[in-house]
C-alpha cells in the first residue's frame, strides 16, 4: 500500500476511534459524570464526527431513543478503510 494509502487507512481509524470515543462519553453523560475535561473531549470529537453524522441524521430516523448513525457511520468507514488498503 502506498504512504497516501497507510495515511487515510489510519485517519480512517482515528475517526472510527473518535466515534467510539464518543460513545462511551455519552454513556458516561447519562451515568452523570461531566467534569471539565469530560466536557472539554466530547467537544472535540463531537467537532471530528458530527461532518460525518449530521448528513446520515437527515436521511436514517431515529429507531425509538436510539440513534443508529454512529453505527452506520462506523460500518461504512471499515468498509472504506477496507476498499483504500486493496488499492
Amino acid at each position: 500500500m502506498s504512504f497516501i494509502g497507510n495515511l487515510l487507512s489510519m485517519a480512517i481509524t482515528l475517526l472510527i476511534y473518535a466515534f467510539i470515543g464518543r460513545a462511551i462519553i455519552s454513556w458516561l453523560f447519562l451515568a452523570g459524570v461531566r467534569n471539565d475535561l469530560v466536557i472539554q473531549i466530547n467537544r472535540a470529537l463531537g467537532k471530528l464526527t458530527e461532518p460525518i453524522i449530521a448528513p446520515l441524521r437527515r436521511v436514517i430516523p431515529p429507531l425509538g431513543m436510539f440513534d443508529i448513525t454512529p453505527i452506520v457511520a462506523i460500518v461504512g468507514l471499515v468498509v472504506l478503510r477496507a476498499i483504500i488498503r486493496g488499492l
